[in-house]
């Protein structure tokens, strides 16, 4: 198969629209060609683009920002002489200095399919730019190696925030080019704006159902982003983040695993099994132990649970990551009723509002795992017509229906 950047680089009718504009991309670790070409080098080899900026979202242009709320400098590139502007750093939002160096913005990041994934909020911040100041936005596009299945709350009005972009569930099955096309009608925004598309892409197709699987190298397109079954895991792992439990950072498996030191992993596992099977489909969760290296519990032995999301074993209609790291606290919550669970701090720069709220864009996540009289049944019966509204209203965008 084919992403967007490599169609765009191979053909060169794809380009020519931008003859004697300027062109600046914005991009990270994972914006990177079939034979691993940074696209930033690559795009500066072509002899009709006129490169003339460049952006980086969170975690820098290059990646090398560990944690959240680490943030980027701007800075000239040393090979070509551009400057590289961060919009995570002074800024989330590209200012009108940086909106003068460039007529056209090429976007060529690679997401997880997760609304807390903050390149899509990055994505909807430079597309109102854009139109406020007369800008055109190309999106290279690139897999969601999640897939298309849908799963989590919808955002709530009011809750939006630089993890939660707009009304979307936390699995929302869409490209980075589909989300630009749904951003621009929510928002009602006027620009010029062009997807090119992949060819190929078969996110239905087994092993990789959304990433191609022995096709591509998987890069990092985020520190703690290290391979296709962390992206699986992800729209429920994230929540970890707004808790006091190890997410697993400091160790070789982020976002793949959960623990603590005070914790009995396999009697959690035993009663998420016994609380909701059903929800537990598709993946198979073994109790581990980890030390973190560094953040939550660095040097103490944590007692863990690993969501295994490989062949044999893993399969991906019945996978609902969202519902299996709930019934995670849930179970916490019955075996611990005053665990301290939640982690109380300025989350994503949010501040007045506890972290597990802001990640699920409402309190009703967290407001079902502590009541005791709150059952799966419940949790489903808030979900699914979130779920199910989406699946109809995100219909129009689907690029790819194979």
């Amino acid at each position: 198969m084919q992403f967007g950047l490599d169609r765009f680089l191979n053909d060169a009718s794809l380009r020519a629209p931008l003859h004697g504009k300027r062109v600046a991309l914005l991009a990270h670790p994972a914006s990177v060609t079939t034979d691993l070409t940074h696209s930033l080098d690559a795009l500066a080899a072509l002899p009709d683009i006129h490169l003339t900026a460049a952006f980086g979202p969170q975690h820098g242009i290059k990646g090398d920002k560990q944690d959240n709320m680490m943030e980027s400098p701007d800075v000239i590139d040393p090979q070509h002489g551009i400057p590289i502007f961060s919009l995570y750093g002074e800024v989330r939002r590209p200012t009108p200095a940086m909106l003068d160096t460039f007529d056209v913005l090429l976007v060529d990041l690679q997401d997880l399919g997760c609304r807390i994934y903050t390149f899509i909020t990055t994505l909807r911040y430079v597309l109102e730019a854009a139109e406020q100041h007369g800008k055109s936005v190309w999106v290279l596009d690139r897999p969601n190696p999640a897939g298309r299945p849908v799963e989590g709350l919808t955002l709530r009005t009011g809750w939006e925030s630089f993890v939660g972009a707009g009304a979307m569930p936390m699995r929302h099955g869409l490209t980075m080019g589909e989300l630009g096309l749904w951003f621009i009608r929510e928002l009602k925004l006027n620009l010029e704006y062009r997807v090119i598309g992949m060819e190929g892409w078969q996110p239905k197709q087994a092993p990789g159902y959304g990433w191609p699987l022995g096709e591509r190298e998987w890069i990092n397109p985020s520190p703690n982003a290290p391979n296709l079954f962390m992206a699986r895991c992800y729209a429920g792992t994230v929540m970890l983040e707004g808790t006091t439990l190890s997410e697993g950072r400091g160790t070789t498996r982020p976002l793949e695993l959960f623990g603590a030191p005070d914790l009995d992993a396999r009697t959690i596992i035993h009663t998420m099994q016994t609380l909701a099977p059903h929800w537990l489909h598709g993946c198979r969760l073994r109790e581990c132990w980890f030390e973190p290296t560094f953040h939550k519990h660095a040097g103490k032995l944590c007692a863990g649970v690993q969501i295994h999301v490989e062949a044999p074993h893993y399969d991906h209609s019945a996978f609902r990551p969202w519902r299996v790291q709930a019934l995670a606290f849930k179970a916490i919550r019955q075996l611990y009723p005053d665990y301290p669970l939640w982690r109380d701090f300025p989350y994503e720069y949010e501040f007045g509002k506890l972290a597990i709220d802001v990640i699920n864009g409402f309190t009703l996540l967290r407001e079902w795992v502590d009541d005791p009289q709150a059952t799966p049944a419940d949790l489903d019966a808030l979900t699914q017509p979130d779920e199910q509204a989406w699946e109809v209203s995100r219909e129009p965008f689907l690029l790819y229906t194979a």
